[in-house]
């Protein structure tokens, strides 16, 4: 298994500073939008289609942002690990993350077979 050298520590990080840029933007423009929205008309004029329509549009913005802030805790406790010189081993088994996952997926706290493990016993919990 090839270990991440500083050359590819430095890509990765890179990664994840333009990742965390890129949420905060998304949160940003959700809060904006969010202000900006009208608090709707006189009654007669809007329609039940168009109050279940804003509602639901509403509703999704605000799971967008649930996963946002969720993504953007993963990315900084990544540039944390990146600083403490811990990143890229499994919080689980210990072992070293393979670079090709942590390329795909740079704020990987867990090795495949410990994240599929752990999702499988997410599931059995439900």
């Amino acid at each position: 298994m090839d270990l991440p050298t500083q050359n590819h520590l430095t890509q990765l990080r890179d990664l994840l500073s333009y990742r965390l840029r890129a949420l905060r933007s998304e949160i940003d423009a959700a809060g904006q939008r969010r202000m900006e929205m009208p608090d709707g008309g006189p009654r007669d004029v809007r329609d039940r289609k168009e109050d279940a329509a804003e509602a639901m549009s509403s509703g999704i913005e605000a799971a967008e942002v649930e996963r946002d802030v969720e993504e953007m805790a993963q990315v900084e406790a990544a540039l944390r690990r990146l600083d403490e010189g811990v990143y890229g081993d499994c919080l689980d088994c210990g072992e070293p993350i393979p670079l090709q996952r942590l390329f795909v997926q740079p704020a990987a706290e867990r090795c495949a077979a410990c994240q599929a493990a752990k999702e499988r016993l997410a599931l059995h919990d439900r």
